[in-house]
């Protein structure tokens, strides 16, 4: 048996297997087929958003690749949904579980069918670290591949910038017509949304981690340079079948580091927190929520990306995109060159003809003059989140704000009351029952943290909450707040004008009532919420994890 077929051989070898060989044939298997070894590639193809609805074109492409190489490629599909167009429904309930189902179902998959090899390809939030943890969990020789971004729209504009106008409108400062030639005009074609949002932070992450080939993070998804990374695959999967360079042999805690470092750089979404947490416990690394506030107080923020900047990964990617910056890092020290990475190579023998970003660019900052010195994402403890909350602070908003509660009991009640101008300045925006549990799922809040910028109210007000934040989230916000609401958490003891005080500096989230005040509103606690009764985000209300420890299911 060839070290290259550890698994299919099993499959569709002797005589007894014929009966697995016939149906085989019908897919397209010959005679040689049945000799080769068998690669999976799992794409996430899917026409109900713009940032999948081109990744069969590149799956058929990496298929070629992949035969080329001498291999067998066997391509099958997952599923994907879109955070962007369930943004602020109930529909958004189903955002997080998805990643746990389509990791479920890359495993699933490649487990029964016995492929030697996989490659993934994803676009969209939840199914670049969904796919990742399929490949993580299975442990053969696979790397993922990025779908790539989506071009800026007419005036720079993007995906955030329309939700940012609909808060504009709803403060009249612009009319209907111009928010709907905002819409028409704002998203050109296939890809990612555009500026450091989930998708361009988690592909850059997972470059990082060494888990894709050298700059297919940045990449345009219609473009020479894609379909390039594509073709590459067959060549790269077959050297790691040969050496047997597996996922576990890539992703270390030094691995995990440097994508926290490359992500910190980048200004990248809180999400990856969430993400590399669920990632690192599939491959049984030890990482947690300290090791991120570690990390980041030597980590400087250097792009100029949305949401927090004025560029998109498009600008960045006609600059050389992530690798000159992850070449100033290694130059600087910042990140350990000695891991390993799918292209066969060390991250530093993967970087060795790099030039690094200089001064003559406007997108990255040179680490001797950061953005901010110290990570945008800083882990806060204290009394209203004993076990840990994650927060977007990139200095802009201010480092601490201190002010009372106004507590709203889902996300569609704070919309609706920043629509209607009844926060007063100065209030700490509560909203709750939208943890894992509570939610079910985790929603994110990109439509009140968007229609506060809308409003004006971006320096104003402050947001908490037990659900989470989308990458174009900006502002002075705090989610993933721990306990949640739902498991009898401080956030839910909340009363509205309780004092809620933030410190970016100290790492702080902080209620100003006694240890005993909060007891006694624990003994009266009631959830206000009852979980679903059944289908999928009942089960998962039911397996679902801590927020702190990455919202798994498969933590037991």
């Amino acid at each position: 048996m060839s070290k290259k077929r550890k698994y299919s051989s099993s499959l569709v070898d002797g005589i007894d297997q014929a009966g697995a060989r016939s149906m085989l044939r019908p897919t397209g298997f010959s005679d040689e087929d049945f000799k080769k070894p068998q690669v999976g590639i799992a794409s996430t193809w899917s026409n109900v958003t713009p940032c999948n609805m081109h990744i069969n074109e590149l799956a058929q492409t990496i298929c070629s690749s992949v035969d080329d190489a001498g291999l067998k490629s066997v391509l099958f599909n997952t599923i994907t949904i879109s955070d962007g167009i369930s943004m602020g429904t109930l529909g958004m309930r189903y955002s997080l579980v998805s990643r746990e189902v389509i990791a479920d179902s890359i495993e699933t998959v490649v487990g029964c069918q016995s492929f030697d090899s996989v490659v993934a390809i994803g676009g969209c939030d939840k199914n670049m670290p969904g796919c990742m943890m399929g490949l993580i969990r299975l442990d053969r020789p696979s790397l993922f591949v990025y779908g790539g971004s989506i071009k800026p729209g007419k005036d720079h504009t993007d995906f955030a910038t329309v939700l940012e106008k609909v808060g504009a409108y709803s403060q009249h400062q612009i009319s209907e017509e111009e928010l709907i030639a905002i819409e028409k005009n704002a998203l050109p074609g296939p890809g990612s949304c555009g500026g450091m949002y989930t998708a361009n932070t988690m592909a850059s992450a997972i470059e990082a981690l060494g888990m894709s080939l050298p700059g297919s993070s940045s990449q345009d998804a219609i473009s020479q340079e894609k379909k390039n990374d594509c073709l590459a695959v067959g060549q790269a999967i077959d050297y790691l079948l040969e050496k047997d360079i597996k996922p576990s042999d890539i992703l270390t805690k030094s691995a995990f580091e440097n994508s926290i470092k490359v992500v910190i750089a980048l200004g990248g979404s809180t999400n990856a927190v969430l993400h590399l947490l669920a990632m690192a416990k599939s491959a049984n690394v030890d990482l947690n929520l300290d090791d991120f506030t570690r990390i980041g107080k030597n980590t400087p923020v250097l792009s100029d990306i949305r949401p927090s900047g004025y560029y998109l990964m498009s600008d960045l990617n006609e600059q050389g995109g992530i690798q000159p910056l992850m070449k100033m890092m290694l130059n600087d020290r910042l990140l350990d060159g000695s891991c390993m990475t799918v292209s066969g190579k060390t991250l530093e023998e993967n970087l060795k003809d790099i030039e690094p970003y200089k001064d003559d660019q406007k997108i990255i900052a040179q680490i001797s003059k950061p953005i901010k010195k110290e990570s945008h994402i800083r882990i806060l403890k204290g009394n209203l989140a004993p076990q840990g909350a994650v927060a977007k602070i990139t200095g802009k908003e201010g480092l601490s704000f201190s002010g009372p509660a106004i507590i709203f009991e889902s996300e569609e009640e704070a919309v609706e009351a920043i629509f209607k101008n009844t926060i007063q300045e100065g209030s700490v925006i509560v909203i709750r029952y939208e943890g894992p549990v509570g939610g079910p799922g985790m929603r994110e809040m990109l439509k009140p943290t968007a229609a506060i910028m809308g409003a004006g109210l971006g320096d104003k007000v402050a947001l908490i909450t037990d659900g989470r934040f989308s990458g174009g989230s900006h502002g002075f916000v705090v989610g993933h707040i721990t306990p949640e609401a739902a498991n009898g958490g401080p956030i839910g003891l909340l009363q509205n004008g309780d004092l809620i005080t933030i410190d970016a500096k100290k790492d702080q989230i902080n209620i100003d009532i006694s240890e005993e005040q909060l007891a006694d509103r624990k003994k009266n606690w009631q959830s206000l919420k009852e979980p679903p009764s059944r289908g999928v985000l009942a089960k998962y209300a039911r397996s679902v994890s801590s927020a702190s420890e990455g919202a798994v299911t498969d933590d037991f």
